[in-house]
């Protein structure tokens, strides 16, 4: 792990780690390996048996119709040299765009191989890469994307997931998994990173004895949620885990997994699977007991690694005028257009005079979750002039500027009208989270890219998106879940029957603090089917909520029955 602040960088990266020539040379020497490798897979030496380890370990799958590269995102966070570097690479590399997903992560899906140990040189270049973002290894961790930024934010959660990125990668005993593995950290009362539904989910909190920025940290811990085959709410394993045990405690559960969970069946390997397996209690004895064994010393989390971490984060430079909201009060009395926009896609920041914006990747017409290389570039040149540089990935897959001076919000929104980003429809029935389905995936039954154009075509009218207020479309193209179609207030599953593409619906769903599973309300329907489906979904809840209610509310006083009535109506 990274602590030596001598050789910390000149100019540190806002809100992301600070590379050295430590972290460089390593990223230089992994590509070169990986150069090797296709090198003897290219001319033969290499079977794609042989060679499919190696390259998931590099973020390389072998889709429908090309090679796809995904790369990480380390906790969302981005910085615009980085970000016009992928640009480049959907323009040089790709078709001309990326596909940012709900790991926080971007996918680039026309990929060719003997150009992929260059596209990597490149990205190392800006300290990106794509290391453990495929295989059974612990993946990218996952954060709030108001991280730092959030008004309601008790804890920065940014510098315990840069420690959690150096405890896993290449970690030598949790390379090889049973299966994938997954964490995500919130610093936030609300939970904006699905932490209950992950293999393990953390969420940082001050401490109840002396709160506040001074007193100390420690972690609400959960484990074995997920999505999927058989998906699950994690269990709380503890309310309360102090800062110094947080390493610890990830390695004493993942031991615990490592040696039982199960290998002889791919779809009963993910830990969720073992903790219902044991039961959460006899499950929650095994862990206590490998961690009350474990040389707590050799594993402690010092407080001088903590603030040796923290140094090498850079930190805004706030100084918004006593105007700012003033103007910001101004801008939006002159247009409704903006006002809207306003309405929908900001988020309180912790400074008075600062906000976040939300940038949709959902367009009408639009992929979920695409932008193009020029609009990635537009966006780098926005986060230079107007948040410091620093662009966030949320798994919502939408894009976000942190911290932006309300008096000059404006100006952004006019940016984003300008490239067709500017949707004001962050958190309404038109923001639909989709995974890139049969178009791409080698795994899917059915695409789930029309279905989400459909749906967004159908409830285009702004006014009756505010009028139907927050609704969570979740759309994945088979039971894997990377739509995460388990957690959405609708759900919609691809699968296929004789060929043919269609869609079940589920109801219910969250992966926020009140976590809870989409209920099945039945057989599958044809891609039309469903879209009239949803619209009658709605209209039910538009006749029958109660004031304040939003759709998952009444869903949930309702129940499934009306809903299923409406679905399969005749």
């Amino acid at each position: 792990m990274q602590t030596d602040l001598a050789n910390r960088p000149a100019t540190l990266p806002v809100g992301t780690y600070g590379y050295d020539e430590v972290d460089y040379d390593f990223l230089r020497d992994r590509v070169a390996q990986f150069r090797e490798q296709v090198g003897r897979r290219l001319d033969g030496s290499l079977s794609e048996d042989e060679f499919k380890p190696l390259r998931l370990m590099n973020g390389l799958y072998l889709q429908l119709h090309a090679y796809m590269l995904r790369v990480a995102i380390p906790y969302g966070v981005l910085s615009s040299p980085q970000l016009r570097r992928l640009a480049h690479i959907a323009r040089q590399h790709d078709r001309g765009y990326g596909h940012f997903t709900t790991r926080q992560n971007i996918q680039f899906n026309w990929i060719k191989l003997d150009e992929t140990p260059d596209i990597l040189a490149q990205l190392a270049e800006v300290g990106v890469h794509a290391i453990q973002t495929s295989g059974n290894c612990i993946r990218n961790v996952t954060s709030d994307e108001f991280a730092g930024a959030a008004a309601d934010e008790l804890i920065d959660p940014r510098v315990y997931a840069e420690i959690m990125r150096q405890w896993s990668t290449l970690h030598p005993e949790f390379s090889f998994l049973p299966r994938k593995f997954k964490i995500a950290i919130s610093g936030s009362p609300h939970d904006r990173v699905a932490a209950r539904f992950h293999d393990i989910g953390v969420v940082a909190k001050p401490g109840l004895a002396t709160p506040g920025p001074g007193g100390a940290t420690g972690f609400q811990i959960f484990a074995g949620g997920g999505l999927g085959r058989t998906p699950a709410v994690g269990v709380e394993m503890r309310p309360w885990l102090p800062e110094g045990d947080l390493l610890a405690y990830l390695e004493a559960i993942l031991r615990v997994y490592n040696a039982h969970g199960r290998r002889d069946n791919l779809f009963k390997a993910r830990i969720k699977i073992l903790v219902q397996a044991l039961g959460p209690d006899a499950f929650r004895e095994q862990v206590e007991a490998e961690f009350a064994v474990m040389p707590r010393e050799r594993y402690r989390l010092e407080p001088e690694i903590v603030t040796a971490i923290r140094a090498r984060f850079g930190t805004p430079e706030l100084a918004a005028h006593d105007g700012a909201e003033a103007a910001l009060r101004e801008a939006r009395r002159r247009s409704l257009a903006f006002d809207q926009w306003v309405g929908t896609n900001t988020h309180p920041h912790r400074d008075p005079g600062y906000i976040a914006a939300v940038i949709s990747l959902k367009s009408q017409g639009a992929v979920p979750g695409d932008a193009t290389a020029e609009q990635m570039e537009v966006i780098a040149d926005l986060a230079d002039r107007f948040s410091f540089g620093e662009i966030r990935v949320s798994h919502l897959q939408n894009l976000v500027l942190g911290h932006v001076r309300k008096d000059e919000l404006h100006e952004v929104w006019q940016s984003l009208v300008a490239i067709g980003l500017a949707s004001p429809t962050s958190g309404l029935i038109s923001d639909i989270i989709c995974c890139p389905g049969l178009d791409y995936c080698a795994l899917a039954n059915a695409r789930s890219i029309p279905i989400a154009q459909r749906l967004n075509e159908r409830f285009a009218d702004l006014g009756l998106q505010r009028l139907i207020g927050p609704l969570r479309i979740n759309i994945s193209g088979c039971i894997n879940a990377c739509g995460h179609h388990h957690a959405g207030a609708i759900g919609i599953l691809g699968v296929d029957k004789k060929g043919e593409e269609f869609y079940q619906l589920t109801l219910g769903g969250s992966g926020e603090e009140d976590a809870s599973i989409g209920q099945i309300l039945g057989p599958a329907q044809s891609e039309a089917e469903t879209v009239d489906a949803v619209t009658r979904m709605v209209e039910l809840y538009l006749e029958q909520r109660e004031p304040g209610e939003r759709f998952l509310d009444t869903s949930r006083r309702l129940g499934a029955a009306p809903f299923k009535e409406v679905v399969y109506a005749p």
